[in-house]
C-alpha cells in the first residue's frame, strides 16, 4: 500500500509532488533526461538467473513455484558503464496452456516504498485469472526492500518517530518538529547518501524498460497501483513505443503542487471517515449518530495530544500520531471498518491496543519490533522526485485551509509538508512527466470513495497522458481492483487478457 514516513506526522499516502515548472539538469543548463533515457535503451542487461526464493513472507498464500532473480542496472544512467546495482525480482510462471501466454505482467503496488517482491509473493491468488496468460512479476524498486535499501532510522528511532507529536501547537513544538525534519534528512545523508540522488521515479521507469528486455518482452505489460500509476505513466512518457497493456489503478495527478495534493488528500480522508461514521451509525440503528462518532473521535485525538493512553505494550502508549495512523490505516479498505469501529470503542474506554496494532500494520512494524525500510524509502523517493522544500512559515500560512478541509486530519497533514526539509539534494522533477499521446491505450481507474488518491485525480491523469481511457468505480476504499467488484474485474481482465479496451467513461457500481 502506499505510504509516507511519519516524522511526527500522521502517515498519509501521497508523495510530495513538485510544481510542473522545472526540469532535471545535468549542470550545464541542458535537460539530462533524454541522454539518460537513451543510455537506458542502449544498456544490455545480463541474463536473468531464476532460482528458488529465500526470505519471502511465509503465509498460506505464498506459492511454492515462485522464483527470484536479480536484475543488474546502472546506478546512474548518465554513466551506464559505471557502478551497477541489483534490482530484486520475483516471478510466478503463467498457468495457462502453451501458446496462450501474452508475456510478463509487471506489478508496482505503490508507496513509493512498497516491496513488490513481498507483496506479490503474498497475493498471487488475487491475480490467478491474470496468471492464465501472464507470468506475474514483482520487483523491489531501487531503494526499496532488497534493492539497495535506504535506511535512515534504526528501529528504536522509528518507534519514537511514529509516536512523536504530529500537530505542534506552540512555537517551541514547531521548532522541535522542524528540527526533527532536518535531523532526519541528515541521518539519511549519513547512512545512505551515495544512493539518494539516484533513487528517482524517472530512474525506476528506466529500470522497468531494462527489465522488460531482460524478461524477453517486446512491450511492457504493467499493473500499477497508487504511486505505481505515476511510475507507469512516466514509463509511457519515456517509452511510448514500448507500452503494451497498462493498468493504472488508484490514479495520481502528477500536476499538482504538494500543498494542493496534501490538502486534497486530507479532505479525502475526512470524507472517508464521514462515510465510515455513517455506516457505523446504521449498525446501531441510528442510536449513535455519525456526527457524534466524528465528534467523539476528534475529542479522543485532541486528548491524546497531551495524554497518551495505555496499550498492550507498556512501553508504547497510544499517542495522537499513532492514533491518527491507525485510523487512516483502516480507512483504506471498507473491510476494515468493523475493525476500526471496535478499535475506537476500546480507545474511548482507555485502551489503545487495537489502534496501535492498526498503526503498526500500516507502518510495517513486525511483532519483533523491526520495521521494513518502507518509510525511509518513501521519504527518499519522495524527496528525490521534487525540488520543493516547504518551511514552517509555509505550513502556518496553509493551516487554516487544511483544518477547514479536515478537522480530524488537516493539521497533521499540513505539518507533514516539512517532510523534505533539509534534504541534501535538489531533486529531479522529470519523473513527473506523463504526456504520452502516441502510446497504446492505457486503462486508468478511479474509485469515488478513495481517500488516499481522491477520485478527481483519475480523470486528471487521463487528460495529462493523452492516450488513456477512464474506468470509474462508485465505491469505498483505496483502489478498485482490490475491492473485487465484478464489473471492475471484468473490464480489467478483459483488457489485460484480450486487449479489449473499455469505452472511455465506463462506470461500475
Amino acid at each position: 500500500m502506499p505510504k509516507t514516513r511519519t516524522l511526527g506526522a500522521a502517515t498519509l499516502t501521497l508523495v510530495l509532488i513538485a510544481p510542473l515548472a522545472g526540469c532535471d539538469l545535468d549542470g550545464t543548463g541542458r535537460s539530462a533526461e533524454p541522454a539518460a533515457r537513451t543510455n537506458a535503451a542502449r544498456y544490455t542487461p545480463p541474463a536473468l538467473t531464476w532460482a528458488p526464493c529465500a526470505g519471502l513472507p511465509q503465509t498460506g498464500r505464498t506459492h511454492p513455484a515462485l522464483r527470484c532473480a536479480a536484475l543488474k542496472v546502472p546506478l546512474d544512467y548518465a554513466e551506464p558503464d559505471g557502478e551497477q546495482i541489483e534490482i530484486a525480482l520475483v516471478r510466478l510462471r503463467s498457468s495457462g496452456p502453451a501458446g496462450t501466454r501474452v508475456g510478463s505482467l509487471v506489478f508496482n503496488f505503490g508507496g513509493p516504498g512498497a516491496s513488490g517482491v513481498d507483496t506479490l509473493a503474498a497475493s498471487t491468488g488475487d491475480y490467478a485469472t491474470l496468471r492464465t496468460r501472464y507470468d506475474l512479476v514483482g520487483f523491489d524498486p531501487r531503494g526499496v526492500g532488497r534493492s539497495i535499501p535506504v535506511r535512515c532510522l534504526t528501529d528504536r528511532e522509528q518507534d519514537a518517530d511514529a509516536a512523536a507529536d504530529s500537530t505542534p501547537d506552540t512555537p517551541q513544538e514547531e521548532e522541535t518538529y522542524a528540527r526533527e525534519a532536518r535531523d532526519y534528512s541528515g541521518k539519511c545523508r549519513a547512512r545512505a547518501g551515495r544512493h539518494l540522488p539516484h533513487i528517482t521515479t524517472a530512474n525506476v521507469a528506466r529500470d522497468l524498460d531494462v527489465m522488460r528486455r531482460a524478461l524477453g518482452d517486446a512491450k511492457l505489460h504493467y499493473f500499477g497501483i497508487s504511486y505505481g500509476t505515476w511510475l507507469g505513466a512516466n514509463y509511457a512518457h519515456q517509452y511510448p513505443g514500448k507500452v503494451g497493456r497498462l493498468v493504472l489503478d488508484a490514479a495520481m495527478d502528477t500536476s499538482l503542487a504538494p500543498r494542493e495534493s496534501f490538502l486534497r488528500q486530507a479532505a479525502g480522508f475526512q470524507k472517508a471517515f464521514g462515510n465510515f461514521a455513517a455506516w457505523t451509525s446504521r449498525q446501531t440503528g441510528g442510536e449513535v449518530t455519525a456526527a457524534a462518532i466524528t465528534q467523539r473521535t476528534g475529542a479522543l485525538l485532541q486528548s491524546l495530544d497531551a495524554t497518551p493512553i495505555r496499550t498492550s505494550d507498556p512501553a508504547r502508549p497510544l499517542t495522537q500520531n499513532l492514533a491518527h495512523t491507525g485510523i487512516l490505516s483502516a480507512l483504506y479498505s471498507r473491510e476494515q471498518w468493523p475493525v476500526l469501529a471496535e478499535a475506537l470503542v476500546k480507545a474511548w474506554q482507555g485502551d489503545g491496543s487495537d489502534l496501535l496494532a492498526l498503526a503498526d500494520e500500516y507502518n510495517e512494524r513486525g511483532e519483533d519490533g523491526r520495521y521494513t525500510n518502507g518509510g525511509d524509502a518513501f521519504a527518499s523517493i519522495t524527496c528525490a522526485d521534487t525540488t520543493r522544500r516547504y518551511t514552517a512559515e509555509d505550513v502556518r500560512e496553509a493551516l487554516p485551509r487544511f483544518t477547514q478541509a479536515s478537522p480530524l486530519f488537516g493539521a497533521s497533514q499540513a505539518w507533514s509538508l516539512l517532510g523534505c526539509a533539509g534534504w541534501p539534494f535538489r531533486g529531479d522533477e522529470s519523473g513527473r512527466r506523463v504526456w504520452a499521446p502516441n502510446a497504446a491505450p492505457t486503462l486508468v481507474i478511479g474509485n469515488t470513495g478513495d481517500p488516499a488518491t481522491p477520485y478527481e485525480e483519475a480523470p486528471a491523469l487521463v487528460r495529462q497522458m493523452g492516450s488513456a481511457v477512464l474506468l470509474t468505480l462508485n465505491g469505498e476504499g483505496h483502489g478498485a481492483y482490490a475491492t473485487k467488484n465484478l464489473c471492475v474485474r471484468t473490464r480489467v481482465n478483459g483488457y489485460l487478457l484480450n486487449g479489449t479496451v473499455p469505452p472511455n467513461g465506463t462506470t461500475c457500481a
